[in-house]
């Protein structure tokens, strides 16, 4: 595919002289006073040099591409690093609400620590942008939410959920665990 002929002197800003041993303005656009011989050299010469503008712009292009991917990439691990530690963590968040539960009756100060353990782990989820899904009352929605059993329940809507099992969580905007769900059937 050739474009229209360039003059690679004009491209990088230079201009022909009027020295003896130049060619003319009016001359040096057409080649019209040059023998045959340089004529068909100077064409193979200025197809030589467009094809290889050409390849120019095109090496150009897909440096730029592969830049742009490069820092796509890069984004993503800073932004997914604490994956798989968020994955170690979250049934450690379980453990701690079922022990806070359980201790309702318990010791204050057992009841207290874990409260104290708990925010601590919330904070940390926070910094990291781990967020717990808690869809009680929600309608159901199959990429955040996973049916593990439908029952049927007068006045709630169908597809609707009545009872979290399992809290689901999200790392930024992608899905760690779906939250476990009993779903309201018609």
């Amino acid at each position: 595919m050739q474009g229209p002929e360039r003059n690679p002197a004009a491209d990088l800003g230079q201009t022909s002289g009027t020295a003896a041993n130049e060619p003319t303005a009016a001359s040096a656009g057409t080649g019209a006073d040059l023998p045959g011989e340089l004529q068909a050299a100077l064409a193979e010469a200025r197809a030589k040099a467009n094809e290889n503008y050409d390849l120019y712009l095109r090496a150009r292009a897909d440096t730029e591409n592969t830049r742009r991917r490069a820092q796509e990439d890069i984004s993503k691990a800073h932004k997914f690093a604490v994956e798989s530690f968020a994955e170690a963590l979250v049934p450690v968040m379980d453990s701690l609400e079922k022990a806070l539960e359980a201790s309702a009756g318990g010791s204050d100060s057992m009841r207290e620590g874990i409260e104290i353990t708990l925010r601590q782990l919330r904070s940390a989820f926070e910094k990291n942008r781990l967020t717990e899904i808690n869809p009680v009352g929600e309608k159901f929605d199959p990429h955040k939410h996973q049916a593990i059993s439908h029952v049927s329940v007068e006045g709630v809507p169908s597809n609707q959920v009545v009872a979290v099992l399992q809290k689901g969580w999200m790392i930024a905007d992608r899905m760690l665990r779906p939250a476990l769900v009993s779903v309201a059937k018609a």
